[in-house]
Parts: structure tokens; sequence; C-alpha cells
């Protein structure tokens, strides 16, 4: 991880001269759910931040690697009414994505994403962690848009969902690919072409 974000860190702070390689920062939110936690909707909205790297593969495909920070969970609206906890999750993201520019304005993307836990909490009083503890790295794929608003400008939309589970059922069941509770992400970045 140490070694990814010095990669990052040199990146942005030598001029690179070869004119296929790009890199900027992202600002944004997250609006996220955990699947199996039995709430609905995505109600818990977080910070998303970071940068990036890209590298323009031919004249309609480019590879970037970004590395941000992200908060994900569950939020519970009716807290009081059934007593489900809240989940706040932090992560260490690093997305690797390959983006297909369909017009001058609009390009799709795709990809996959490893997490790295850096701080959980739910507010049972740490009870259920204790008890049912995360997964330190959680691993999603993605699909997404890229919409220019200018050439240095661009506004990310992006929906993701893990692949793996970020920890078990309460109950430890599991049923066919239903092995625990899994993080859904819709995020909105813009993303700054330095």
């Amino acid at each position: 991880m140490k070694i990814l974000l010095t990669i990052l860190i040199c990146v942005f702070s030598i001029n690179v001269h070869a004119q296929n390689f790009g890199g900027g920062i992202i600002l944004g939110l997250s609006t996220s759910q955990v699947s199996g936690d039995n709430l609905g909707g995505f109600n818990k909205a977080g910070l998303l931040a970071g940068g990036f790297i890209d590298l323009q593969l031919s004249k309609t495909l480019k590879g970037q690697m970004e590395m941000t920070f992200i908060q994900k969970g569950s939020n519970n609206p009716k807290m009081i009414e059934n007593e489900i906890t809240d989940i706040s999750l932090s992560y260490i993201e690093i997305p690797l994505v390959i983006k297909y520019q369909q017009s001058n304005i609009i390009a799709i993307e795709t990809g996959f994403e490893t997490a790295f836990l850096i701080n959980a909490y739910d507010n049972d009083l740490y009870s259920e962690i204790r008890k049912h503890p995360f997964n330190k790295m959680d691993v999603s794929i993605f699909i997404g848009m890229d919409y220019s608003i200018n050439p240095q400008l661009i506004l990310n939309s992006r929906i993701s969902n893990s692949i793996l589970p970020i920890r078990a059922h309460a109950s430890g069941a599991t049923f066919q690919l239903n092995k625990g509770q899994y993080n859904s992400v819709l995020s909105f970045a813009l993303h700054y072409i330095l």
C-alpha cells in the first residue's frame, strides 16, 4: 500500500513528458447501503476524495488507476422503530478502470476495486463489531460514466457492489451466493485534470 501511495505522489510531483499519461484530483460524494443488514436504500452519505493517473491506450480506450478515501455503510432513518444499527466504514480504495470514449463528452467505464478498511463503527456500542468483525478488505466490481464539463473537469458517476462479503451474517447462515453482508455504493465525483 505504501508503494502505491509513493507511486501516486511521484506521478503528481514529477512533470511527466509522455503525452499518453495524465492525472488529477478526485472529490465527490458516495451514497451507500449494506446488503444483508435488513435495511434498504442508499441512505448513507460519505466523502470520496483522492487522485488518479491514467494512460491513453488507443484513440478510444484509456486505463486509469485511482487511490481514494471513501466512506461507506448504511444509515437507518427509522432507528427508534426497528433498532437496526447504523454502519460507518472508512476505506482506502484502489480502483483499476478501463474507459471507452464514446464521444467527445461521454465515456463509459468498468473495472474492479480493492478497498482496505481503516475504520469501522456501528452505533450498538461496538458489540456487533466485536462479535462479527468486518473483513479488512473489500473487493468490488463497478460500472460508470464520465461527462466532460470542459477539458479539465469531468463529472463521474459510478455504481459498485462487493463481490466478496464484508462480514458474515450475525446468524452465521449462508444461502447459495449470499455469504454475508456486501457494500453497494453509488458515487458522484468531480475529476479535475492537472
